[in-house]
């Protein structure tokens, strides 16, 4: 049966709720693929993160980035799901990713701003500047914490987050790195000039002009892909 029309409401088995008796679901195919999508963009992410490849990280962003996307359309298409809780058990505080967004901020300047517009179906705002650390530091905040049920036992109530918070949050937030991304490296396979971003507006304080941070960006994404003469 394909995703788009699979009836997932999640009930595979009893909750592990923390009460004497219960014992964890049993997840079925599409819920261990799913949390094998999310869990490998998390230690991915992490890994580029510690900047042993910087050459490589734009692109293995993209890819990894790519995938997350698949996974997130998959619970995008299938039916709500619905947890067998009325409430959401208490998964403690979410993990603090301060550092993952740091490093990845050193990792990706000075390419690490960029613009996207929130709603394309919206009123016509301009674009908003954006930084891609921001962005996937907390989508793994996000994903991470459906992993806490996940791991717990409580299948359901982790594709119920993971399905509500791509509709709500990181499905737009992921889709907005993955054009930033695409972006980049267009821009050095199509040997075209990165230009200033619109209306000539400043995205970063680091006293670096539109003309300065383009010329880096190319540069960079140059010498990652091996392209002369950007």
């Amino acid at each position: 049966m394909s995703d788009t029309t699979t009836n997932t409401t999640i009930t595979t088995g009893t909750k592990a709720t923390g009460t004497a008796g219960h014992r964890p679901e049993e997840p079925d195919d599409f819920a261990v693929q799913i949390a094998d999508s999310v869990n490998s963009f998390v230690l991915s992410v992490h890994e580029i993160a510690k900047g042993d490849e910087p050459g490589s990280a734009i692109s293995l962003l993209l890819l990894e980035v790519s995938q997350l996307l698949l996974a997130g359309g998959r619970l995008g298409a299938i039916d709500d799901v619905l947890p067998e809780d009325r409430y959401e058990p208490d998964t403690g505080p979410d993990a603090d990713e301060d550092d993952l967004r740091q490093r990845l901020a050193d990792l990706l300047a000075p390419i690490d701003v960029y613009h996207e517009v929130f709603d394309p179906y919206g009123p016509a705002d301009k674009p908003v500047p954006c930084r891609i650390s921001d962005d996937l530091s907390g989508v793994v905040t996000d994903l991470e914490h459906g992993l806490v049920h996940y791991r717990a036992g409580r299948v359901s109530e982790a594709l119920w987050w993971w399905q509500f918070s791509y509709l709500a949050n990181w499905g737009s937030t992921t889709t907005a790195v993955l054009r930033a991304l695409h972006s980049l490296v267009a821009h050095v396979r199509l040997d075209s000039p990165i230009g200033a971003p619109a209306d000539g507006a400043d995205t970063d304080d680091d006293g670096l002009t539109d003309e300065q941070l383009g010329q880096q960006a190319g540069e960079l994404m140059a010498a990652e892909l091996g392209v002369q003469g950007l």
